[in-house]
């Protein structure tokens, strides 16, 4: 993540007198700054969390993305004129309550009054909300979402929030998902002490969106049990987590998605002991929330013409939040298209 900056300072174009509010500073708030800073515009960066970087410092483990990289590219963005407001949550219509970010959150701001103080606005809010599964159980002590306990730890590491806050990881850790952000869950379920972490993926090792590559060198290499073609169908406890009750799956014909459809084999449910279960089945949108007309697609999303404009005019939007949950690379990759449609608005305008 060094580089952010799409120009050398020294080639930046003169300052054009228009200000881009952009809402979330990970890949894609933080790829779209760097071309609108070279393009003369002034950019006011705006995040919940207390330094820019969003998954890349909070989400992912350091081996994964270095934190010190990302730090410098954000060094680089301030240095060419950016100015980061953080701690500062942004939200459309309602106040938030149940984002994990507004545990670290030191003010409140709105959309719509960004929107009457720039020329543009762009949110690139991401998906830090972790889908459920739906079965019994999943509110008991000691079943969490995985990104939720990683988020709890890396906050906790990098000194934002006190330990007592943090997830307790148990002896026996279930964790349910075939993808990276299980994978992770999974690694540092092990760094945190676990004596046990198996985890359960209702295909095979050839579907998981890891990568069956990941999944040898980063898991089974450090002892970490990968069962295929296995899920849970409910969590059992009295207040806390003391097992879960299995089915096992076979593949049946293709889905939506293309990969063969996992269907339940009758007869097959056993129960095993767990006292901690991290979920990572899929992570959904977050937008800011609902105002301005913002339409949001089906699934979630943000509904954005071909020039990653929103059905309200000046506000563009860009990264996960419009694709979905993605690779740091795509997610970039939106951001800085964002930006030239939104250089090419500000120009023509």
């Amino acid at each position: 993540m060094k580089f952010l900056l799409r120009c050398r300072p020294n080639t930046k174009k003169p300052p054009t007198g228009k200000k881009v509010a952009v809402v979330g500073a990970g890949p894609a708030g933080l790829g779209a700054a760097g071309v609108l800073l070279c393009n003369g515009h002034e950019v006011h960066i705006y995040d919940a969390l207390p330094e820019p970087g969003g998954l890349l410092i909070f989400g992912i483990p350091s081996f994964r993305v270095p934190r010190e990289g990302v730090r410098e590219g954000v060094k680089e963005l301030a240095e060419a004129g950016a100015v980061f407001y953080t701690s500062t949550f942004v939200y459309c219509g309602e106040k938030p309550h149940d984002h994990e970010a507004l545990r670290l959150v030191k003010q409140f701001v709105r959309l719509e009054d960004l929107v009457e103080k720039y020329d543009a606005v762009l949110i690139t809010t991401g998906t830090w909300r972790s889908r459920e599964m739906g079965i019994p159980g999943e509110d008991l002590e000691g079943v969490y979402k995985a990104l939720d306990y990683l988020f709890r730890i890396y906050a906790n590491q990098l000194g934002y929030l006190p330990r007592e806050e943090v997830y307790p990881t148990g002896r026996r850790v279930l964790v349910v998902g075939g993808g990276l952000v299980a994978v992770d869950a999974a690694i540092e379920a092990k760094l945190q002490g676990a004596e046990k972490v198996v985890v359960a993926y209702r295909r095979t090792i050839n579907e998981a969106p890891a990568g069956r590559s990941t999944i040898e060198k980063e898991l089974l290499a450090r002892g970490v049990e990968f069962r295929e073609l296995l899920t849970p169908v409910a969590f059992l406890g009295e207040r806390r987590l003391e097992r879960a009750r299995f089915v096992k799956m076979r593949l049946g014909p293709p889905d939506k998605t293309g990969r063969p459809r996992p269907e339940p084999v009758p007869g097959s449910e056993f129960e095993e002991e767990f006292d901690t279960a991290l979920v990572a089945v899929g992570e959904a949108p977050t937008p800011p929330g609902r105002c301005l007309g913002i339409e949001l697609n089906p699934d979630g999303t943000i509904k954005v013409d071909e020039k990653m404009q929103t059905t309200k005019r000046g506000v563009f939007a860009a990264g996960d939040v419009v694709i979905g949950p993605s690779l740091i690379g795509k997610a970039l990759s939106s951001g800085m298209k964002a930006a030239q449609h939104i250089h090419e608005f500000l120009t023509s305008s």
